[in-house]
């Protein structure tokens, strides 16, 4: 039997949101996206959706339009209606407590105050969905509603337009070869970077 995967997005819908950190997920999405040749999505389950096929998985692609804190509605309709458990949900999210261009997979767990996430566990009864969590930084003087709901500056959008991209062929791994090496992927340029900054030091 071929595998069945829903992937979400995060964010929040509406022009003035497009470019904020809390639209992480989306930018993610429509990244994949474009990589997978996925031309339009519809408009299903309080948001829009889209369907392809990688390799013999079948993947349907999901933004809720319910805006962040009712993310669950849309993701336990989708859930529902193609029975789909929660081991086969994955997220994708902003993070702030990951470095600004970080990338890590991570397998259920809280929701560290993230409303997406937490309104996705409180309506779909379950936390073991996986999480593609992708580091926006904790502001350190600003107010965090404000920081995740305003744009990035030119420098942090060159470096996250990069993580972007990254995590376009994380999930690929995670579909193709399994979420162990998408994890194993991301460790190994987390120790990478690593590296790179010490050297730099």
């Amino acid at each position: 039997m071929d595998a069945e995967i829903l992937l979400v997005g995060l964010g929040n819908p509406g022009r003035e949101y497009e470019s904020t950190k809390h639209n992480a997920g989306f930018m993610a999405i429509d990244a994949l996206a474009r990589e997978l040749s996925v031309l339009s999505f519809v408009r299903k389950f309080d948001g829009l959706y889209a369907a392809t096929r990688v390799g013999s998985t079948k993947l349907h692609l999901l933004k809720p339009q319910t805006f962040m804190n009712r993310s669950g509605r849309s993701v336990v309709a989708a859930a529902q209606f193609y029975h789909l458990v929660a081991q086969q949900i994955w997220v994708i999210h902003d993070d702030l407590d990951l470095a600004l261009g970080d990338l890590r997979v991570k397998s259920g767990g809280g929701h560290g105050g993230h409303n997406g996430l937490r309104s996705i566990a409180e309506l779909g009864g379950s936390r073991d969905f996986l999480r593609f969590r992708l580091g926006i930084a904790r502001p350190k003087h600003a107010d965090v509603v404000n920081y995740v709901l305003s744009p990035f500056n030119l420098a942090q959008r060159s470096e996250f337009e990069e993580v972007i991209e990254i995590s376009t062929q994380v999930i690929l791994i995670a579909l193709k070869e399994g979420v162990t090496a998408a994890m194993n992927f991301c460790n190994g340029l987390y120790k990478a970077k690593l590296k790179e900054e010490a050297k730099g030091d």
